[in-house]
């Protein structure tokens, strides 16, 4: 699952990579779930049947995908913006609908390069075949088999990376690639289309990071905060509708809870997951430039 520091040295020949849109997020206040009265509700399903049946053509296309995306954000126990009620454990989880003209997590392979004080940082989406050995390898490192729990000579981490790659997207693992060097592995997620929804008081579009540092020279040296910072603004940047990030390192990986925090997130809850006691470390894009 999500350590932040962890593995052996990325020492793979240089990566030759190719390479934004931001806007106000929602309010990051935690919300009361209101349950409107039954004769509200009526009036309100009579209005949406009404207007149905006035719409035709292109326009019905049009009402079904949004339709398709109001039951994707209500189903399954999950609310819509504004509400803070998770879905209760056990629930089944049902298959989100990818929105028109995109994808669940706006093209990650498209946001490009950044500049941070580390040097020009880049995500670059797994391929399997060419990334498999290094990314067994570095899961292989005791400091990263206590947290990933991904090790050993089977197949488990490349079970874990084809149940991604072959998903529908809601999560997305790549490399980190620094100044032409793969040198860390990340998963980027919808944290509200994830089981860890059923913990938390989601929002539609919260983005999760997990992230590991594989080369053993790149820890303690401050630069999982550096590449935290930088890739929770590149979600904040390139997903405008995403209000939060979101992390939820195990409570015991004390190196990883302290560089979220020192990347300007703030801890939210302990949470019981069924795996860990993880600690629940939010973004918000309203105090990305006060923390």
């Amino acid at each position: 699952m999500p350590p932040t520091d962890a593995s052996t040295d990325a020492g793979t020949a240089p990566y030759i990579t190719a390479g934004s849109d931001t806007g106000p997020g929602a309010d990051t206040e935690d919300t009361l779930d209101l349950r409107l009265p039954d004769e509200l509700l009526a009036f309100f399903a009579e209005k949406a049947e009404e207007a149905k049946g006035e719409v035709a053509g292109g326009a019905k296309a049009e009402a079904a995908g949004g339709a398709a995306e109001r039951a994707e954000r209500n189903s399954g126990g999950r609310n819509t913006v504004g509400t803070a009620q998770a879905a209760a454990p056990g629930t089944a989880w049902p298959a989100p609908v990818a929105p028109a003209g995109g994808d669940l997590l706006d093209r990650v392979g498209d946001w490009g390069p950044t500049a941070t004080a580390a040097g020009v940082f880049h995500l670059v989406p797994v391929h399997l075949d060419r990334d498999l050995p290094l990314i067994s390898r570095w899961m292989n490192d005791p400091a990263v088999a206590a947290f990933w729990e991904l090790s050993g000579p089977g197949t488990a981490t490349e079970d874990h990376l084809r149940a991604q790659l072959g998903g529908d997207g809601r999560s997305v693992p790549c490399l980190g690639v620094l100044d032409g060097t793969p040198m860390s592995y990340w998963e980027i997620y919808r944290a509200d289309l994830d089981p860890l929804a059923r913990h938390y008081p989601a929002r539609l579009h919260d983005t999760g990071i997990h992230l590991l540092i594989g080369g053993v020279a790149n820890r303690g040296r401050g630069l999982g905060t550096t590449l935290l910072r930088a890739v929770s603004d590149l979600v904040l940047d390139r997903r405008p509708s995403c209000a939060r990030v979101i992390a939820e390192p195990d409570l015991r990986n004390i190196p990883s809870v302290s560089a979220f925090l020192s990347a300007g997130f703030r801890f939210s809850a302990e949470v019981e997951l069924p795996d860990k006691k993880a600690a629940l470390m939010v973004r918000d894009r309203a105090l990305r430039d006060l923390l």
